[in-house]
């Protein structure tokens, strides 16, 4: 942990965020929702603050090595990545690399081939669509946030937490909730959405039930809260429902402590 409580390696959000939480209001006595008061009580529980510090082209990079992965195995990825190409003309220098030469070091953070391929083919197209990284770079924080996450989604291998993770970390975004497995998990044991909800349909509901600058923090606190107590087969309130910080706030929507089962929330409406 970082002295501002935020983990040291978050691939998605980058390295430790010493940003102070400019434009963050404070969690309020009364909040509008239950998204709300639980992103309050995670707030309090971690940290708040505002992102927008990294580099949109390595942000996307990040944000594609933490695909389908854990930050433990994504993280030397990247290191290894940056080490190899350098911070400086990063897209030009992997748009240039042969594809088995970058697969060869990504491999630690899985599925190596495909990642490899993405991440060569979106440095061909920031520097063809773009000219440089840096133009990219203030495209992403300038233009429209519905413009951009469009114009991601339209690149192989982008989907809309990549997407979403560009607008927040590197584009400092409010009003992004990006949704990982972490997020999905939590939002539809929690009850606020539906058992069944796809990843878009829990964006929309947190996005829509939050003010935009708490969605920031929202998203970085909930994976940090689903890592140490809401896991996927062992959440703390399986043995101890008040183990939990947000027990009082929770449905517990597929967790039954009488039988010790666990199953995703889906399941439950069968």
């Amino acid at each position: 942990m970082t002295e501002s409580g935020e983990p040291a390696h978050n691939i998605a959000g980058g390295e430790g965020n010493d940003e102070e939480a400019a434009g963050v209001s404070p969690a309020s006595s009364e909040p509008g929702t239950r998204a709300e008061a639980v992103v309050d009580r995670l707030g309090e529980l971690y940290w708040q603050t505002s992102y927008g510090s990294q580099q949109a082209f390595e942000s996307l990079v990040r944000t594609i090595l933490s695909q389908n992965t854990s930050d433990q195995a994504s993280q030397p990825a990247h290191d290894a990545l940056m080490e190899q190409f350098g911070d400086e003309a990063l897209a030009h220098s992997l748009a240039a690399a042969d594809r088995d030469e970058i697969a060869v070091i990504i491999q630690p953070g899985g599925l190596h081939n495909q990642k490899s391929a993405v991440i060569k083919r979106v440095a061909a197209h920031v520097l063809e669509m773009y000219g440089s990284a840096e133009a990219f770079d203030r495209y992403v924080r300038e233009e429209g946030a519905v413009e951009v996450r469009d114009t991601l989604l339209e690149l192989k291998g982008v989907g809309p937490k990549t997407a979403d993770c560009v607008l927040l970390f590197a584009g400092g975004r409010d009003g992004v909730f990006p949704v990982d497995t972490h997020v999905h998990r939590i939002y539809r044991r929690l009850g606020i959405a539906p058992p069944d909800a796809d990843h878009e349909t829990v964006r929309t509901d947190l996005e829509s039930d939050l003010p935009p600058e708490k969605c920031g923090y929202g998203h970085t606190t909930s994976i940090q809260f689903g890592r140490e107590y809401c896991t996927a087969r062992d959440p703390v309130c399986l043995e101890d429902p008040e183990a939990c910080p947000l027990s009082d706030l929770c449905d517990r929507v597929g967790i039954n402590g009488e039988s010790g089962t666990v199953v995703d929330p889906a399941e439950t409406l069968d």
